[in-house]
């Protein structure tokens, strides 16, 4: 039997619904830690469904690092100016600066990169793992590993999260979207840096 002292407790942990929670505990079988499990993953399902909805309003950010050498500027689009101007999509654009301007990032996603650069990169690694007298056999396999890292120290949505590195970007916009109950879209970026003489922004 499912307490209502527990789904209470499952509703101060997760934030869900008091009828999600008691859905998400009587499948976990009273299993508290399954429940939040289940609701993380039904949060992610919702936001995976909105995914495919227009987003046209949000805000342009920018973001000034201490010192006035590094900044910023991000558009970021949500589907209403009501979610735009909400607490948890203002956080969440301001994390996003902050994070391109501590990361670097080259590109918002991974097919923003021109694929010649994908297939030098590629090159180059085979390459190496060749020299290295590794088995041919495994060549490929590091090849595509050392590649996969390439992405996630270059595509803004594959880099860990700087404020919690258990995280990626995209697990971060995932999770906000499931928050606010809108599509979210990281538009693009553009990151400055005193002395540096061109846009390192794939992206148009």
């Amino acid at each position: 039997m499912i307490t209502a002292s527990a789904v209470k407790e499952l509703r101060d942990r997760t934030g869900a619904g008091m009828m999600d929670c008691k859905k998400a505990l009587q499948e976990a079988e009273g299993n508290m830690e399954n429940a939040v499990d289940n609701l993380r993953k039904s949060g992610i399902a919702k936001a995976q469904k909105k995914a495919g909805r227009s987003a046209k309003d949000g805000n342009i950010i920018q973001y000034i690092h201490p010192g006035a050498k590094l900044g910023v500027l991000a558009e970021i689009n949500c589907e209403t100016d009501f979610a735009a101007k909400s607490d948890t999509f203002q956080t969440f654009i301001k994390d996003i600066a902050m994070h391109i301007a501590a990361s670097s990032p080259v590109v918002v996603k991974r097919e923003d990169i021109d694929p010649a650069i994908v297939e030098r990169e590629k090159n180059i690694f085979k390459e190496q793992a060749l020299q290295s007298g590794k088995p041919e056999a495994i060549i490929d396999r590091i090849t595509e590993g050392r590649l996969e890292k390439f992405y996630s120290e270059s595509v803004l949505l594959e880099q860990a999260f700087v404020k919690d590195p258990d995280k990626t970007i995209k697990d971060l916009l995932t999770e906000t979207i499931a928050t606010l109950g809108e599509n979210i879209n990281i538009t693009r970026f553009v990151r400055f840096e005193l002395g540096e003489t061109k846009n390192i922004n794939g992206s148009d």
